[in-house]
């Protein structure tokens, strides 16, 4: 990746020269600065930063990099009281490296000196090497000083003011502390299988939820775990593996999964017995699809189709549709903290007429008495409960969610009939990604 506005490190000794822990300090550096100085998300630069690096120094980059970007409110009003002035812009990276120190020593429990170490050798990397001995003098307070300062501080820094005021405005206080609260947890690993999940939770070690989807604490390298070189499971958070069962019964029929990437959905209907048209915009998320579903033995139930789902049509129309709109996918922060930082106020508005687009698109494709269901993983209620006024307007008939389609989780159930689950959901259980879902019947 390229690197036009940031110091680059002045030198870069190969994997093989380079001790793991600074290798993967500086692969967590990067990611930190393809996401807060490029606007970039983490997931799109993961590969590439940790290419050289062992499995359990990759799961440690994304550790690291993820609690730095979910705490970062709280990491920054720490560094502030320690710095007798902000760094200069141009030292931008040196105050990527305190913030990186400041994530192990206050939220990983990485061992003081080892935290020093390494972010004083990253810093002499750096253009910077004037620094070593602030940065060296700041990750010791952090030591001795830091969870004091820790302790006075309020969760809420980490959500940009407003997403925060958003929140409040839409749930109330309470439960605005509580989405935020859940968003701080490293997420556990969810699981979605083809078939006798009893089993598969037996051999995974994993609870099934009320809601269908197995739940693994432990977490652990996914293609190492029993059951993924076979095409048994897939990844996919308990919250995004509802909308897809709200169609009901598909065996046989003909679904259209808009916006289809990364197939989570697609090999959801496909295991269920349905012919699936996977519709989305990417060549490269298709083709991602598309190797999900050979290694989970479901190719032959899926095409896929690359075009814009807003003007694309089908031959003849679909027995169902499952849109999965583009959002601002404020419910994964768990899973994503980088959207914390990547999205703007404006951003919920702006996708409105794209939504409303693809709504009425995906209402064209069905045959009369179809059923449609519209989702987003966005807690903000213009991409929700807004987009609601352009499906009254369509030849729709709202056909309304009930708890016990969900696992009886009905605290997710609306009074309108739409499902809404936020992370703090399930919370005694490790929580679950935010979505909002509506069902309809062409009329």
């Amino acid at each position: 990746m390229t690197e036009p506005r940031r110091p680059a490190p002045a030198r870069r000794p190969s994997a093989a020269a380079e001790a793991p822990a600074l290798a993967s300090r500086r692969a967590a550096l990067r990611l930190l600065q393809a996401v807060l100085d490029d606007g970039e998300a983490m997931d799109d630069h993961f590969d590439a930063a940790v290419a050289r690096l062992e499995a359990r120094d990759r799961a440690f980059v994304r550790l690291l990099a993820t609690t730095t970007l979910r705490r970062l409110g709280q990491i920054d009003g720490v560094l502030k009281a320690f710095l007798d002035r902000p760094l200069a812009r141009r030292h931008g990276a040196v105050r990527h490296v305190l913030r990186l120190a400041a994530a192990q020593i206050l939220f990983l429990d990485t061992p003081a000196h080892a935290a020093a170490d390494t972010s004083v050798e990253l810093t002499k990397t750096l253009k910077a090497p004037g620094l070593t001995g602030l940065v060296n003098a700041v990750a010791r307070r952090l030591a001795r000083e830091g969870r004091e300062v820790l302790a006075g501080q309020d969760v809420r820094l980490n959500t940009p003011r407003w997403l925060w005021q958003s929140w409040i405005d839409t749930y109330g206080e309470a439960t605005a502390r509580r989405i935020a609260e859940a968003d701080l947890g490293e997420p556990p690993l969810d699981i979605t299988v083809k078939a006798d999940a009893a089993a598969w939770a037996e051999a995974l070690k994993a609870e099934i939820l009320p809601t269908g989807s197995l739940r693994r604490l432990d977490g652990g390298l996914v293609s190492q775990l029993p059951g993924y070189a076979e095409g048994a499971w897939w990844v996919q958070d308990a919250a995004a593996a509802l909308p897809a069962r709200l169609l009901g019964e598909v065996a046989g029929l003909t679904v259209i999964d808009l916006c289809a990437a990364p197939g989570g959905k697609t090999a959801q209907l496909a295991a269920a017995g349905a012919r699936v048209i996977a519709v989305d915009r990417s060549e490269v998320r298709l083709r991602r699809l598309s190797e999900n579903m050979e290694r989970l033995g479901l190719a032959d139930r899926v095409t896929t189709v690359c075009a814009d789902a807003a003007t694309w049509r089908p031959e003849t129309p679909a027995d169902a549709v499952l849109l999965d709109a583009p959002c601002t996918a404020t419910g994964t922060i768990r899973r994503h903290p980088d959207v914390l930082r990547l999205k703007k106020a404006g951003d919920p508005d702006s996708l409105a007429a794209t939504q409303d687009a693809l709504l009425a698109a995906a209402a064209e494709m069905l045959v009369p008495g179809g059923r449609l269901v519209y989702c987003v993983c966005s807690l903000q209620p213009q991409e929700g409960p807004a987009r609601m006024a352009t499906a009254a307007a369509l030849p729709l008939t709202p056909e309304p969610v009930t708890a016990a389609e969900v696992g009886g989780l009905s605290e997710a159930i609306t009074p309108e009939g739409w499902l809404r689950t936020l992370p703090c959901h399930l919370g005694d259980r490790g929580g679950m990604d935010g979505f909002f879902a509506a069902r309809f019947r062409r009329a």
